[in-house]
């Protein structure tokens, strides 16, 4: 712990960029000794949303912060709009919408819900890019994002309403709402919603991850279509994580396939070199079954062993994305990676030009980043009594709740029921906003 001293917010300079910090303040509390069955056990088939669960099972980011981890991999949009063929940027499209889930691997701590107002920004020169996002509704709850290319070449916005549901052992997350990418330069625009996620063994033994779920971009502007399955993990653990699929254009001929795990990586192939090796791969896996005679148990929730070869890479294979190594302290710091490590730095200069409703000056989650866990737990429930109180004066008063950065609409692509972007964030013009701390 000694190196990540650097707590505040780093800001010493490296090669013209502010220098971000490597660790948190302070590694997290153990979750061994709380029992979240004791909680959960009254709300078998309902709405977590509604559930007040303790700060302990929470890592120290909010929803909005969660939210903005879909651009970590943001180089894989430069990359789409460099290319000149749409195959080619449809690949890169599909690389992103994987990768922007990967960081979800192993973490099992839940994000701080977002109080209504609650604002969030980041600004990456590095990596070309800033966002806003807001707490547009809090029940249902749906957070509003809109990014940015600092050279004008990308936009990339939605809306989501984590719905979630308990399920005896397990939790799942549907994240309802269309998440759109505009690339400006070809004049294109795609749409897709996120896969279903599921947190495994809520009650006892090692919480785990999966996605699953079908997911289809769609280019607007040629009609291509990639359709990319998320596998469930199957009986044996032989499907953990694998996501595959096709790009196709509009009258459904096969122009690629894709195949790769979430977890790790994404591979583009000629579609009848892929078919021809799932066919192959599907005659081995039956004759393996017939010769070990399986005895089929029922499903179990325990994690189970993915293959010890990660991804077989078909021969002819081109990668279209790796995902990079956690930090060495991750497991310590809420299984972060390096890009979620720099979400809640703050320090003087920013903290004078971000506005108050901002998720870094909230106090319930900057005390469990400071690992001061009772404190936490209190403020959260301050917060959580004070959002509540000036909800009961706004419906006394008939007032109702404006949001400030971004406003209901259509979708302009797919019709969708969506919120969009007002602008005029980044004048800095920060006036008669709520007093949400």
């Amino acid at each position: 712990m000694s190196e990540g001293k650097d707590c505040g917010g780093g800001d010493a300079l490296s090669n013209g960029i502010k220098k971000h910090r490597t660790s948190l303040p302070s590694p997290m509390f153990s979750r061994n000794d709380f029992s979240i069955w004791s909680i959960l056990r009254k709300c078998i088939g309902m709405e977590l949303s509604k559930i007040t669960m303790p700060v302990i099972f929470n890592e120290p980011l909010s929803f909005l912060q969660r939210l903005t981890e879909y651009m970590e991999h943001t180089y894989l949009i430069h990359k789409a709009s460099s290319f000149s063929d749409p195959v080619e940027r449809m690949q890169c499209v599909a690389a992103f919408a994987v990768s922007a889930v990967a960081s979800q691997w192993e973490r099992t701590g839940k994000p701080f819900n977002p109080l209504l107002g609650e604002t969030y920004e980041l600004v990456r020169d590095d990596l070309g890019f800033r966002l806003i996002s807001e707490q547009v509704s809090h029940h249902p709850p749906i957070s509003a994002f809109h990014a940015e290319g600092l050279n004008n070449d990308f936009i990339f916005h939605g809306s989501i309403y984590p719905k979630l549901k308990f399920w005896g052992k397990s939790v799942e997350a549907e994240p309802k709402g269309t998440i759109t990418l505009e690339l400006l330069e070809h004049n294109e625009a795609y749409t897709w919603t996120n896969p279903t996620c599921c947190v495994h063994n809520i009650i006892v033994g090692k919480l785990w991850i999966e996605q699953y779920g079908n997911v289809e971009i769609t280019n607007h502007k040629t009609g291509d279509k990639c359709v990319l399955n998320f596998k469930p993990c199957g009986l044996f653990g032989k499907e953990l994580h694998k996501v595959e699929g096709y790009i196709q254009d509009k009258s459904k001929r096969k122009l690629c396939a894709l195949y790769g795990k979430w977890t790790e990586c994404l591979y583009s192939i000629d579609p009848a070199t892929f078919d021809a090796y799932k066919k192959n791969d599907k005659k081995n896996t039956e004759e393996k079954k017939n010769s070990k005679q399986m005895s089929t148990s029922e499903e179990s929730d325990e994690m189970p062993m993915p293959d010890s070869e990660s991804v077989f890479v078909i021969p002819g294979s081109v990668l279209l994305w790796r995902i990079a190594p956690r930090p060495p302290n991750s497991a310590q710091m809420y299984n972060f990676t390096s890009f979620a490590m720099v979400l809640n730095e703050v320090d003087k200069e920013m903290e004078s030009v971000i506005p108050k409703t901002d998720c870094r000056l909230r106090p319930d989650i900057r005390a469990m980043e400071n690992g001061e866990i009772d404190q936490a737990s209190e403020e959260k429930k301050r917060l959580e009594e004070k959002q509540r109180a000036a909800r009961k004066n706004r419906s006394k008063s008939e007032e109702d709740w404006k949001t400030r950065w971004f406003h209901q609409g259509p979708n302009p692509y797919n019709g969708a029921q969506d919120w969009l972007y007002s602008g005029s964030y980044w004048d800095r013009n920060y006036f008669n906003l709520p007093d949400i701390y």
